[in-house]
């Protein structure tokens, strides 16, 4: 399989290094829209780069996680190195990549970089080079970590990411001081990959909304603000009167002081339903639940149904255990992801995934409600009338699919 049809920007992102300009530079940064094609050539790019310029190198490949890491970039990129004459061994156990090229061998280890503690993974390591898929989405420490065991002559820092927060530090720090950090900037919209067909770009056009699409699809770097689910309508997405669903799942954001919010879903047609909900707060009653109260509550929830499993908050470590006890229902801790989450949630309404019953009030009131922060410099929001909201996204963060956006178009010759 080889790449048959690349643009401008896709041929400099890969091949950047070899210019007069390219060997004095340190860097190479690429980011805009989804479905641009910026990271297979980027690391395509990289690796030819790494080890056409090292032998017995050591190089770092980060991504938020090891698992997106090897979905985005070590999978769709390992067929390409095979026909362009590499030999590839893998140790998915350790975590590395050796690649040999025309005698040279190099060694490339895989890392995630999902929070502060990250950093401490890759530290004590000297680095001809890395490469960060989804820069963005990394901590600072972990990047600066990472960047400062580049330490071989001749070294180079390769980056990618979709656009974030204006106020964001990658954005700050590296995108407007390019010139000043020796980076060459390169900056992609879904027309800068020629394998898109119209068809598709439109498709994905159709997917967000409001700061995501300014993000994905214009590829802009925009602040969040005002309503963070524009796209609920209540014509469309509220319903009335009983369906017959085939499965069933609940979500539960647990609260002690703050409400706890459960929300019941089946599944009918394609389509989960929020059929009935319980949202109980000890601010409204002045009187707090006990874990197994709310436990009670969720069994009258539930009811006569047959519950696939329920997730729950993952920070709720004594309510988890609550419902393990009593070994009625299948419990998992939710994925936390905020804003990751909200940017599913709204993609899925936007699909028409998601139904409410006109009996879940409080949900159909937080919808009004929920809005982002103007207070941070990063995406967050309002840390009120977000417990329905939370339960929802736990719930469509683990059962309704992830958005595809780190499908990759490109055209190939087999």
């Amino acid at each position: 399989m080889t790449i048959t049809k690349l643009s401008k920007k896709q041929r400099l992102a890969m091949s950047w290094w070899k210019s007069e300009r390219g060997r004095k530079l340190d860097a190479v940064i690429c980011d805009g829209a989804v479905r641009s094609g910026k990271t297979l050539s980027m690391s395509l790019g990289f690796m030819l780069w790494a080890c056409g310029s090292f032998d017995g190198g050591a190089f770092a490949i980060c991504g938020k996680t090891i698992t997106s890491l090897r979905r985005n970039v070590i999978t769709p990129i390992m067929p390409l190195l095979k026909d362009y004459g590499f030999i590839v061994s893998e140790k998915v156990s350790r975590n590395y990549i050796d690649l040999t090229l025309l005698g040279r061998t190099n060694r490339f280890y895989l890392f995630g970089g999902k929070d502060e503690g990250s950093a401490s993974l890759i530290q004590g390591m000297t680095l001809s080079g890395v490469f960060f898929d989804e820069v963005a989405l990394m901590p600072r420490s972990f990047v600066e970590q990472a960047l400062a065991r580049c330490s071989v002559a001749g070294s180079k820092m390769w980056f990618n990411c979709n656009p974030d927060n204006p106020s964001h530090w990658f954005y700050n720090e590296w995108i407007k001081k390019a010139q000043e950090k020796r980076a060459l900037y390169i900056h992609f919209t879904m027309d800068d990959n020629p394998s898109l067909t119209q068809e598709l770009k439109n498709r994905y056009k159709r997917l967000y909304s409001g700061t995501f699409y300014d993000r994905f699809v214009l590829g802009k770097w925009t602040a969040s603000e005002g309503v963070i689910y524009p796209m609920f309508d209540e014509k469309k997405h509220v319903y009335s009167g009983d369906v017959e669903c085939e499965r069933y799942v609940i979500s539960c954001d647990y609260g002690t002081v703050n409400p706890s919010s459960f929300g019941l879903w089946g599944l009918c047609g394609g389509i989960w339903h929020r059929v009935r909900e319980y949202y109980y707060s000890s601010k409204r009653t002045g009187i707090s639940r006990t874990d197994e109260e709310h436990y009670a509550a969720l069994e009258e929830l539930a009811g006569s149904c047959m519950i696939s499993k329920v997730i729950v908050d993952p920070s709720a470590a004594s309510f988890i255990e609550c419902i393990r006890r009593h070994g009625r229902f299948r419990v998992i801790k939710a994925d936390n992801d905020v804003v990751t989450g909200i940017r599913h949630v709204g993609t899925a309404l936007r699909q028409g995934k998601l139904r409410f019953h006109e009996s879940c009030r409080d949900i159909l009131r937080e919808f009004r409600l929920y809005r982002w922060s103007d207070k941070s410099g990063t995406d967050a929001p309002i840390k009120e009338n977000d417990h329905a909201m939370d339960d929802m996204r736990y719930f469509v963060m683990d059962m309704v699919g992830q958005c595809p956006d780190d499908l990759i178009v490109m055209s190939v010759e087999r």
